[in-house]
């Protein structure tokens, strides 16, 4: 182990650049340090931080998340996408190649904190959770409910297929309501009824369409509140 370690502290002297430039590469350094139980971002002051300011990357990270976080909230009530957080990122870092994985990381660094950020899987979508809400099993499949219905939902559709008691439902859409997660519209196009609209999805479904495009833009602008139209 010692041997392995040592060979790790040189690869990462000759490859640091690489290391910090190359997302993929980074990605798997950090999988080999963990297999050898070495943090690089446990102290700025040990050894491997030093080595390759991984400490100070992952701390201007956290910082620019929870700036575009807090930016965003007003719109999504603090839920957005992974992809579409990513690409808010690599737009401000610019030169720096950014992934999601690296978001990742500096979301749970974050997290320690007890600043109210986690990660929540809805279907094959990752959301990033910014506000101390607690969300559950039943808010996570009311959001794949959402994502498969271009971002809304009604009562009446998931009691139908969730098979769930209508208090259950309005109980979790109600938590959602009050974190601003979910905008509620009484007026929906085929007449009155209630439909509950997630903004947070609405990105989502940009930043897919733009990958499929080949844009490699990613989601609207910041300060661009509008809804989809």
């Amino acid at each position: 182990m010692a041997t392995f370690k040592e060979s790790l502290e040189d690869f990462a002297r000759k490859h640091k650049k690489d290391i910090n430039a190359n997302p993929v590469l980074r990605a798997e350094f950090n999988k080999m340090c963990a297999g050898i139980g070495v943090d690089p971002l446990a102290s700025n002051k040990g050894f491997w931080a030093q080595l390759l300011g991984v400490g100070d990357f992952y701390y201007e990270l956290a910082v620019q998340i929870i700036e575009i976080c807090l930016f965003t909230r007003s719109l999504n009530g603090g839920l957005i996408c992974l992809s579409d957080l990513t690409q808010r990122v690599q737009k401000r870092r610019k030169v720096d190649k950014i992934s999601t994985e690296d978001i990742k990381i500096a979301i749970n660094k974050v997290h320690l904190l007890g600043a109210g950020f986690s990660l929540l899987q809805s279907g094959k979508t990752t959301l990033v959770v910014s506000v101390p809400t607690e969300l559950s099993s039943d808010h996570a499949a009311i959001l794949q409910m959402a994502q498969a219905s271009d971002s809304h939902v009604t009562v009446g559709e998931l009691v139908q297929k969730l098979q769930w008691v209508e208090k259950r439902v309005r109980l979790a859409l109600d938590l959602m309501m009050q974190a601003g997660m979910a905008w509620l519209d009484a007026q929906g196009a085929d007449g009155p009824r209630e439909v509950y609209w997630f903004p947070s999805l609405w990105e989502e479904g940009l930043c897919q369409t733009q990958r499929d495009r080949g844009t490699g833009q990613g989601g609207r602008e910041e300060g661009d509140n509008r809804s989809p139209g």
